[in-house]
């Protein structure tokens, strides 16, 4: 009988993906352009995030958003609406997006003119961490009405993000929601994670926010 042969794919299409984010980070950094990849849940608020941090990065980066969806241009309009630049990237059905797709984006956008682009995701908490996409840093966004124990069912999430951000704090005290539990679960899964605490209804944390993103534009530039 003949032996059967196992093919590891998995293996070669990361590999592949590896290479090709390792290259989109060498352009980038010669363009001197930032990539932030924004990752989480459907209606975590990776958008209403955007609009609030466009109030507070005006004048200080020039900035732009790819917004990734498997169809439909609805937060892309909102974006465009509340005055950011922004694109809309289809993937297809794809629950996520790998380096080549961040890649053809962004030839969409004169990156050489940008100090900071923000990829906004598909609204997924397993599929986008499992691939690198090029970025720079990568921001997770959890909100309050998710609960606290998202870092133990999702940990590849929380292990690859430089910063959680807690949304949607207006309305702790309608949940059951602990601060000191959801910090000691995502240290348990990434010691060096950073946390800031947000609410994108009311602006608070958002200069905080803003700010590590500012500091990260300079280190990245600094290199």
């Amino acid at each position: 009988m003949e032996e059967i042969k196992i093919i590891e794919v998995k293996r070669s299409v990361f590999a592949d993906n590896d290479q090709d984010a390792q290259e989109l980070r060498d352009h980038l950094k010669n363009e001197k352009t930032c990539l932030i990849n924004i990752m989480a849940s459907p209606g975590a608020g990776k958008t209403s995030t955007l609009l609030q941090l466009a109030i507070e990065l005006e004048g200080k980066l020039r900035w732009a958003v790819m917004e990734a969806d498997i169809d439909s241009a609805v937060d892309t309009e909102k974006l465009i609406h509340g005055g950011v630049h922004s694109i809309q990237i289809h993937t297809g059905g794809a629950c996520h997006l790998d380096a080549d797709m961040t890649k053809q984006g962004l030839k969409e956008l004169d990156t050489a003119n940008l100090d900071l682009v923000f990829l906004e995701n598909i609204g997924n908490l397993v599929c986008p961490a499992a691939f690198d996409t090029g970025a720079v840093k990568n921001m997770t966004i959890l909100s309050v009405p998710e609960g606290d124990d998202k870092p133990l069912k999702y940990p590849r999430m929380y292990e690859i993000c430089q910063l959680l951000v807690i949304n949607k704090v207006d309305v702790l005290e309608y949940f059951d929601f602990d601060k000191e539990k959801v910090i000691e679960y995502a240290k348990m899964r990434n010691p060096e994670i950073e946390i800031i605490f947000i609410s994108a209804k009311t602006g608070e944390g958002i200069k905080e926010l803003a700010d590590w993103i500012l500091k990260s534009v300079d280190e990245w530039n600094s290199q």
